[in-house]
């Protein structure tokens, strides 16, 4: 008990690291997403296809060599490409993958409301624009509240990866610990902080959809 105490401590500054990474990650790929998820609905090729290639790019390559390209690689190309700050490599990373897998949610959530609604708004004489921040997205919203917390989760998780470039998230200070104090003790009360943030979460999400539930 008294070993636990000890650690916890750095436990909890590593768990800090890993909660900021993850909420800054999110919300600003969130943002990032509905740019994507609109431009790959577009019509329009010169906004449909980067926007597919990117959503294709990000999904179908692994976090970690996004993660090792961005920190590692891009300074080989121009020392101007250089990012001096391995938390800020990683915020890149992560927010830049988290944008993909969110968009492919919001673009079905878009295309999933009822193809009358936008005849009705046309027929109202509202523009593309109008009818998306008026009438569609509002609607979109309620229904990716379940899809944005499973995210939220994944990257909570996944964070433990900003290791490999020398962040001391959770996952790397229970592996500094564990290292030099010669015991796997401090897994248990590391995996219980992990349980205890994603419980956390997971309710506030399950909140939320229950309060905006599209079948209320």
């Amino acid at each position: 008990m008294d070993r636990i105490i000890t650690w916890l401590p750095q436990l909890l500054n590593g768990a800090k690291l890993t909660i900021l990474i993850t909420i800054l990650s999110v919300t600003i790929g969130l943002f990032l997403s509905v740019f994507l998820a609109l431009g790959k609905m577009s019509k329009n090729p010169i906004l449909n296809k980067p926007c597919s290639a990117y959503i294709f790019f990000f999904r179908g390559t692994p976090l970690l060599m996004q993660i090792y390209f961005i920190y590692f690689g891009l300074p080989q190309f121009s020392p101007a490409l250089t990012i001096q700050s391995a938390f800020v490599a990683a915020m890149i990373a992560f927010t830049l993958n988290t944008a993909a897998y969110l968009a492919e949610n919001i673009r079905a959530g878009l295309e999933s409301i009822d193809k009358g609604q936008h005849e009705a708004s046309k027929a109202l004489g509202m523009t593309y624009g109008q009818t998306m921040r008026l009438i569609i997205i509002p609607q979109t919203i309620r229904r990716l509240i379940p899809p944005v917390g499973n995210e939220f989760i994944m990257v909570l998780k996944d964070v433990s990866l900003v290791a490999i470039i020398g962040l001391s998230d959770l996952t790397k200070v229970t592996r500094a610990i564990s290292s030099s104090s010669a015991t796997a003790m401090v897994y248990i009360p590391a995996m219980i902080i992990y349980l205890i943030i994603t419980a956390f979460f997971s309710y506030v999400f399950n909140k939320l959809e229950k309060k905006y539930s599209v079948y209320e």
